[in-house]
């Protein structure tokens, strides 16, 4: 059934890999992108057949904006809101934006569908990170939300106003909460892809603290395909509902640095040593139970394997990620004055 698909923040990392995947499955639906193209968004990540099909259209413009939201809104069936900013550290370098564009961008779309009674539903993108460190260990959709940094409180006001607007206006709205994420076109401020990057250069690969940060991993892919479920899901069984999108596996921060270095036959005297980072989160790991239950999820792939992939995707993609190694680190000023670069 031909349908009409919008997705904010479609040229970043997860949305572009979901850009895909939807265009590849679904030869009958029309895709709209929004984005505003900031430093982690990039036209590099739309395949080159996407952008000359006539299933395609994108849109350059900001989340916020809201008679531009309103117009892409009124022609969607379903929408699919990945547009936010999306970094612990550079939140606490520079925590303004977040909470603009992560909460008021997702009021913007929320007012928008409560506006066009036409759309089907309204998957909002939030994150494990608003749990914080777990209390309980595997993590339910029922955990306290504990935000520990400004990244994760403005999501955290994101996901807890799209609830709201469940409650109060009866919006067809669902939230979902990806754990960690890994995979090809992630930018290099993130862990995986700055280790892999930084031994592909042999660089020192920097751990923060002890590197005894535990989190639980899943291919960008297998996510895609979860939220896909969450697409076609009878909406009675959707709607209202919270859905983390975890893996259920987890491993230590220095574990995957040791398992970069020995996949691409590097030496460990390349690791490198700094301080904690501000606002880190201890333990992370997904409880499935209720993505299993209610949307038949199926297990992603092995992190091996996936980060084997991963590897050979930014092996062969240099020229993705090149001009994005100045943008690896963040400047973070220390408790004693320092600055150290996370």
């Amino acid at each position: 059934m031909p349908r009409t698909i919008l997705i904010t923040g479609g040229a970043g990392f997860i949305g572009s890999n979901f850009l895909e995947y939807l265009y590849r499955k679904y030869p009958e639906y029309h895709l709209i992108v929004l984005d505003a193209l900031t430093y982690a968004g990039s036209p590099d990540n739309i395949p080159t057949d996407i952008k000359a099909s006539k299933r395609f259209e994108f849109w350059y413009g900001n989340v916020t904006n809201d008679d531009l939201v309103s117009q892409l809104v009124s022609r969607a069936d379903i929408i699919v809101h990945f547009a936010a900013e999306s970094h612990v550290a550079r939140s606490i370098f520079d925590n303004k934006i977040f909470y603009v564009t992560d909460v008021l961008g997702t009021q913007a779309v929320a007012n928008a569908v409560v506006r066009h009674q036409k759309v089907d539903r309204f998957i909002h993108i939030s994150t494990s990170e608003v749990y914080g460190t777990a209390h309980t260990a595997p993590m339910t959709e029922e955990h306290p939300l504990n935000p520990l940094s400004p990244y994760a409180s403005a999501k955290a006001g994101a996901d807890r106003l799209v609830y709201s607007y469940f409650a109060s206006y009866h919006i067809p709205a669902c939230i979902v909460r990806p754990f960690n994420q890994y995979g090809p076109k992630q930018h290099l401020e993130k862990v995986i892809p700055r280790f892999i990057t930084s031994a592909l250069l042999d660089e020192p690969l920097t751990v923060h603290g002890s590197g005894n940060a535990i989190r639980d991993w899943l291919y960008v892919e297998d996510t895609c395909r979860r939220i896909d479920k969450i697409m076609h899901a009878p909406i009675e069984k959707i709607k209202g509902e919270v859905f983390n999108l975890g893996s259920g596996f987890e491993l230590d921060v220095l574990a995957i640095a040791k398992l970069v270095l020995e996949i691409l036959k590097k030496p460990e005297d390349l690791l490198s040593f700094i301080g904690n980072r501000p606002g880190q989160v201890d333990r992370h790991i997904s409880s499935t139970d209720k993505a299993r239950s209610i949307l038949g999820v199926e297990e992603g792939r092995p992190f091996e394997q996936g980060l084997e992939e991963t590897i050979d995707w930014y092996k062969k993609n240099r020229g993705w990620w090149e001009k994005l190694l100045w943008m690896r680190h963040v400047p973070i000023m220390t408790e004693s004055g320092k600055v150290e670069y996370h």
